[in-house]
């Protein structure tokens, strides 16, 4: 009775406490910008997280969604003809001309370096004839092939519109999915490149200050507008972790990078991402049989012993060194041949985690027990901070 009333309430109350930081016991981060997210790039585990969900401005690194869509649904080797209307448009340009030729790849290279609000146009008006129709365009592809729902874009270059907006969490998916693409990745992380076009000849250095600072920087992008105030968006990587951070409506620029250095640090310190590898053994588990296709990425203190096992459930289970369930994850179940004419299928299973890195100090070995049963069904709850789809 006792073990029914008292211990098993506690038990839960203490799992499913949240966690603003992920692994806040390392230290205390003080943020300038209004809105900031750090994720891991590679498993999307949320390791801060400061008004992230807020509706924002995002100025200039509306530019990450024009590019990706450029390179992933255009020909970077089409010739695109420039519009007196783009090269009318205010803000930073590359002073593209009236009847200017540029290869698309070029327009990406501007628009992302240097920040080519007329580079933006050129490449909206080539590829659906008017800026309204990009971004239509544009608000798709962040839904459909992102998954983003808290974002909206009136224009492909981040002018203030009281329309356009976007969150932190958002953008961090965004460059997440961006930041796979090679071409996209090449670009955001090239330092400098001669530029020789009609009304300008010069050398373009990239905008972010960051990646000719800083080694382990990868890009991508930064922006200003005085609605939106100072926003920026990086990717680092070393050796254990490659990381990204989103800061929205910074006061001044060195806030916004003082800030972005900040939460690099703290999480280049701080974490690692390991990884599970897939294996083509089968589980039999009952009457049941899984399969365990693809490799399982998760984020932790960088310092974690673990280990792995699948249990009866057809979950594989990471445990930490006191054997404290810390994360889990689905495998697909395999449909008896009879089912689906003698053809074996997966059924998709999505990620599950129990985002617990709290010291347990000594636990009992009764509710250590009581633990054990109750995890399997309080770990399905917890994954809704993971990003990576």
């Amino acid at each position: 009775m006792f073990l029914t009333r008292v211990l098993i309430p506690i038990l839960i109350i203490i799992l499913l406490t949240p966690f603003q930081i992920f692994g806040e016991e390392h230290k205390n981060i003080n943020i300038n910008s209004e809105a900031a997210i750090l994720v891991d790039a590679n498993s999307g585990e949320v390791l801060y997280s400061q008004s992230a969900e807020k509706s924002m401005y995002p100025a200039s690194i509306t530019k990450i969604v024009t590019a990706i869509i450029a390179i992933e649904q255009g020909n970077l080797g089409d010739t695109v003809t420039v519009s007196e209307n783009a090269r009318n448009v205010i803000g930073t340009r590359v002073y593209l001309e009236p009847g200017e030729q540029v290869k698309m790849e070029k327009l990406v290279k501007g628009l992302l370096l240097n920040s080519g609000n007329d580079a933006g146009v050129a490449i909206a008006e080539h590829m659906d004839g008017s800026v309204e129709d990009f971004s239509d365009r544009m608000n798709r592809f962040v839904k459909e092939e992102i998954g983003v729902t808290n974002s909206n874009f009136e224009n492909p270059h981040g002018l203030y519109d009281p329309k356009h907006v976007t969150t932190a969490s958002d953008m961090a998916k965004i460059t997440q999915y961006a930041m796979q693409n090679e071409t996209f990745r090449e670009i955001v992380g090239t330092k400098q490149m001669e530029w020789d076009g009609e009304g300008w000849d010069t050398t373009l250095y990239n905008h972010h200050r960051l990646v000719r600072q800083r080694d382990d920087v990868t890009g991508v992008k930064n922006g200003f507008v005085s609605q939106s105030g100072f926003t920026l968006v990086s990717s680092a990587s070393q050796e254990h972790l490659d990381l990204i951070v989103v800061t929205l409506n910074s006061t001044t620029a060195d806030a916004a990078y003082q800030d972005t250095n900040e939460l690099l640090d703290y999480g280049f310190e701080n974490f690692k991402t390991f990884t599970v590898e897939a294996t083509s053994q089968n589980y039999q588990i009952g009457n049941r049989e899984y399969i365990f296709e693809d490799d399982f990425v998760f984020t932790a203190d960088r310092n974690l012993v673990w280990t792995h096992e699948v249990n009866q459930q057809g979950q594989l289970i990471i445990k930490n060194d006191q054997g404290m369930t810390i994360d889990a994850y689905d495998l697909q179940e395999v449909l008896p041949a009879s089912t689906n004419n003698n053809t074996p299928e997966a059924i998709d299973h999505t990620k599950t985690e129990l985002n617990q890195f709290s010291s347990w100090g000594i636990v009992s070995s009764t509710i250590v027990i009581i633990a054990g049963l109750l995890i399997v069904k309080i770990v399905r709850k917890r994954r809704k901070n993971r990003m990576f789809y």
